[in-house]
């Protein structure tokens, strides 16, 4: 479920939101990094959300400044988001990646200061482990028991770092979790899982 053996073409074709999800990171961090007016437009600062500039909560689930954090993010979304892809289909797919964001980008504005601001598609990373506990605890027939042990330690150890590691939107971690396990059962409705 896990395991990548994919080569670049095979994988493209197989999973194409993915690709197209990754490719759009790898761009804009090329861009941010080239032009910082592209971050100042695109990061989520809540007071210009407030103000009306909607499309930050959307904006910021694709866009990585610092390297490591383009690394992680990219790297989990080509570990964990195939076998949704595969379970959920393109669009629902894209509905559970972009909801699972939004719901964190929301909260982030409502539960945090007017001038906080925030990058990254960390939240939409833990949608897709939110979408996976819910799979673990009310679709058990969709995850055999070594995947669900994967996710449970990946998770565990992702929610120690999300309170350990400096400068997290831990309330972005907390409610893509959420957020993705809440659309789990509408995504998740007469979906059964297609063995290669």
């Amino acid at each position: 479920m896990f395991v990548r053996t994919e080569n670049f073409r095979s994988f493209i074709r197989f999973y194409p939101i993915i690709s197209i999800i990754i490719g759009i990171h790898i761009l804009l961090f090329i861009g941010v990094n080239l032009f910082p007016a592209l971050l100042r437009l695109t990061a989520g600062i809540n007071i210009y959300i407030s103000a009306g500039e909607y499309w930050r909560l959307v904006t910021p689930i694709f866009i990585h400044e610092a390297f490591p954090h383009f690394l992680f993010n990219s790297f989990s979304l080509y570990l964990f988001g195939p076998a949704l892809e595969r379970l959920l289909g393109k669009f629902k797919f894209i509905i559970g990646y972009l909801g699972a964001g939004v719901v964190a980008n929301i909260a982030t504005l409502m539960l945090q200061g007017p001038y906080y601001s925030h990058i990254g598609a960390s939240g939409s990373i833990f949608g897709l482990f939110g979408l996976y506990v819910y799979i673990i605890y009310a679709r058990r027939e969709l995850i055999d028991q070594q995947n669900k042990q994967i996710v449970l330690t990946i998770l565990i150890l992702s929610l120690v770092m999300t309170f350990v590691t400096p400068r997290i939107n831990i309330l972005g971690h907390l409610f893509g979790l959420v957020g993705g396990a809440a659309l789990g059962p509408i995504l998740l409705t007469g979906k059964r899982f297609r063995r290669s």
